[in-house]
């Protein structure tokens, strides 16, 4: 058999199997006029060291598991040696895995400690900030989410008994939030510094803005208690502990709840949009009172000045 029939056969090169046999691994029988002549247990060791090469195992390292064949063995790692090859070779790997992952650790401690530190929120009374405000702003040209009627039902509607966590540790009843009226803004995902929006997040109507609107509500927060709300609530599908990394970071004087099963959306019928295989709620705030809902906010735009819109219809309607 000629050298390139071993190569079909094995699946490999010609080159390869001549560096084969540069190393020794691969030996075969010389005829009388000095030409090679391959045999089929050539086209085996070829095919177990292209095999152990795609598991990682460096050529060289192919040669315990080449040995056990040469020693009559049906597989190549029925020898001790092979299972000892193998052992070096997990070794390596982990300390390998081991390696990028302490690589990855910093690299995220690296762009988390940029992304934070470069995305300060100002409060209030701050004049001058070193943060950067395209994160909190709204670009221009957003598209406007239309009145498609998915929250027309809700007026009037008892707020189910259902117990949702907030980012307080708490557990909060639905339908008995607290006295009073309770505003309760439902959005679809805040972004986080060190993270990137779902692919053509600007362009869905009505995605954008979760950020400032959560920072309308915290800056108006004091006012809209005084207008007449007991309490104020963020709620989202995110779970309670990215919700809480957000309490923090934008310093909300409230709390989020988690609705991570959605199941307002069976509860309600809350409208809700895909975007990056997530499910998400639309935008859109309740006004509860007594455990029903009194009032609804939808569609919303734009975001950053919804909380001003909520503030004028308490006033409006004490």
């Amino acid at each position: 058999m000629r050298i390139s029939e071993v190569a079909r056969r094995a699946g490999a090169t010609v080159k390869a199997v001549r560096y084969y046999e540069s190393l020794g691994l691969v030996t075969p029988r010389r005829r009388a006029n000095g030409y090679r002549e391959y045999g089929e247990h050539d086209v085996r060791l070829v095919r177990e060291i292209r095999e152990l090469s795609r598991l990682g195992i460096p050529v060289e390292g192919t040669r315990p598991f080449l040995e056990c064949l040469g020693a009559g063995h049906e597989h190549a790692d029925d020898c001790p040696a092979s299972l000892a090859a193998y052992r070096r070779a997990i070794d390596e790997l982990t300390e390998r895995i081991e390696g990028l992952a302490n690589r990855r650790a910093v690299l995220l401690a690296h762009l988390r400690e940029a992304a934070y530190r470069n995305s300060r929120v100002p409060m209030p009374d701050e004049e001058e900030t070193p943060m950067r405000t395209d994160f909190y702003e709204l670009p221009a040209g957003l598209p406007v989410p239309e009145d498609d009627g998915a929250a027309d039902h809700l007026p009037g509607t008892p707020m189910p008994a259902l117990t949702l966590p907030d980012t307080a540790g708490r557990k909060i009843s639905l339908d008995a939030p607290g006295p009073g009226r309770t505003v309760i803004y439902i959005y679809p995902l805040t972004g986080r510094p060190d993270r990137d929006q779902p692919e053509g997040w600007d362009a869905i109507p009505g995605a954008r803005g979760c950020t400032p609107e959560s920072c309308g509500f915290r800056d108006h927060h004091a006012e809209l208690l005084a207008a007449g709300a007991g309490a104020v609530f963020g709620l989202s599908s995110q779970d309670t502990d990215y919700q809480r990394e957000v309490v923090e970071r934008l310093r909300l004087p409230f709390s989020m709840l988690s609705d991570a099963g959605l199941r307002l959306v069976e509860e309600l019928r809350l409208p809700t949009f895909e975007a990056a295989g997530m499910t998400l709620y639309k935008r859109l705030t309740l006004i509860v009172k007594d455990g029903v809902i009194e009032h609804v906010f939808y569609p919303i735009f734009p975001p950053d000045r919804h909380a001003e819109q909520v503030l004028a219809w308490l006033r409006a309607n004490p």
